[in-house]
């Protein structure tokens, strides 16, 4: 049996990217050795999903940001230079990332070398560790892409792409390494040359640049519940329910939640606002008040439990959220907040299955109608089912973790 460590940086989302805890899950399964490798900020949801954890204390993963600056008060070209900064920042911060590959070091000289080391997208610390190690890396939740043309690219990509590229060399000269787990075309990422396991479809990302082959799409369905369904839940049983979630990190925008949950409750829903953290007191009666009667007003749902009962989500664009709905065909309502989140709602529109917003657009009160026009369209709900069934054929985690075993064999 091989032994696999999955690395992830320490925050939730991380853990999902569509099926990357499944994976480990379907492995473990198998009679695998599993070992997830990540902060201790996830040990109780790995423990949940019935993993061991070796708890490291640095993955090489900025966060929390610093505080952004007042980017209206500054230059367009300074502005946009900044917010490509901050997120190059974010998993290439060269000073949190050598104390991440040491202390991957350390845990092999203890536990010893795995076979292969899955990551999730954006752990550089991984890719340097896989190398030094010289054993495969697989990357989960993100497709291996052609690069892009380098005069597409807009003039503060290009400077950034050569910072990288620099911090990349540096790294990787540190540790004695070549820096092979990376992309070495205009816009530097990390990379393997063997595998990348996308939980999404080919068609799901069909305006994106053609996937690389090492790239595999395996799609996925909804897993069984655990347990009983809440209290609460069944006694809403056989009500149309919304909900409205902006995950574990945008979670302060409190107006938010109260227009989506307005507009659902205009369409005919009972409205599920899912916070994805505890409110203090104040915040709580504010947001309460701004409520339309009937809210269910909730820190965290078990997905498997609810998505079964949606008639449609407004959400953010989170990787994992994004594809909860379509495996189980939700319709979406997507207001993109950062970084990936953009191309999410972008995919969701062409895929029509829901609707891409912009800030904007809610600030001019889109949103509600937008709501009211995907649930009322019986086409969207179609394809969302339609969707769902392509995923389901691709074969999930179980099919995740068949690669994953094949690739360590070919070694």
């Amino acid at each position: 049996m091989a032994s696999f460590w999955f690395v992830s940086a320490p925050l939730p989302g991380h853990l999902d990217w569509g099926g990357f805890l499944k994976t480990a899950r379907a492995l473990q399964a198998e009679g695998h050795e599993v070992l997830w490798v990540s902060g201790a900020a996830v040990s109780d949801m790995v423990a949940a999903a019935g993993l061991p954890l070796a708890e490291i204390p640095d993955t090489g993963w900025l966060w929390p940001l610093p505080p952004p600056p007042d980017f209206t008060s500054m230059p367009p070209e300074q502005a946009i230079r900044l917010r490509y900064q901050r997120a190059l920042d974010t998993w290439l911060t060269e000073e949190l990332i050598i104390p991440a590959v040491e202390a991957l070091l350390a845990l092999a000289r203890q536990r010893g070398q795995p076979d292969c080391v899955v990551t999730d997208p954006f752990l550089t610390a991984s890719a340097l560790a896989a190398e030094a190690f010289d054993v495969p890396l697989a990357v989960c939740g993100w497709p291996a892409l052609c690069p892009p043309d380098e005069e597409g690219l807009l003039p503060v990509q290009v400077s950034l792409a050569d910072d990288a590229r620099g911090r990349i060399e540096r790294l990787a000269a540190r540790f004695g390494l070549r820096g092979t787990n990376f992309a070495q075309g205009p816009t530097p990422a990390i990379q393997s040359e063997l595998l990348h396991i996308s939980y999404f479809s080919r068609f799901w990302h069909q305006s994106d640049p053609e996937p690389l082959p090492q790239t595999h799409f395996v799609g996925g369905m909804p897993t069984s519940p655990a347990g009983e369904p809440p209290e609460w839940l069944r006694a809403l049983e056989g009500a149309p329910l919304g909900m409205v979630t902006l995950g574990t990190v945008f979670t302060g925008d409190l107006g938010f939640f109260a227009w989506a949950a307005q507009g659902m409750a205009r369409a005919d829903l009972v409205p599920l606002v899912v916070l994805g953290r505890p409110l203090e007191a104040e915040e709580k009666r504010m947001l309460q008040a701004a409520l339309p009667g009937g809210t269910r007003l909730l820190t965290w749902v078990d997905y498997d439990h609810v998505f079964p009962h949606l008639k449609i989500i407004v959400h953010h664009g989170g990787m994992g959220t994004t594809h909860a709905a379509v495996v189980h065909g939700v319709p979406q309502v997507v207001v993109p907040h950062a970084a990936d989140q953009r191309g999410q709602a972008r995919r969701v529109a062409q895929a029509r299955v829901g609707l891409n917003l912009s800030a904007f657009d809610v600030r001019q009160g889109r949103l509600g109608s937008g709501i009211r026009a995907v649930v009322t369209d019986a086409k969207v709900a179609d394809t969302a089912r339609r969707l769902a069934g392509e995923f389901a054929a691709l074969g999930g985690p179980p099919e995740a973790a068949r690669l994953l075993i094949e690739l360590v064999e070919r070694q």
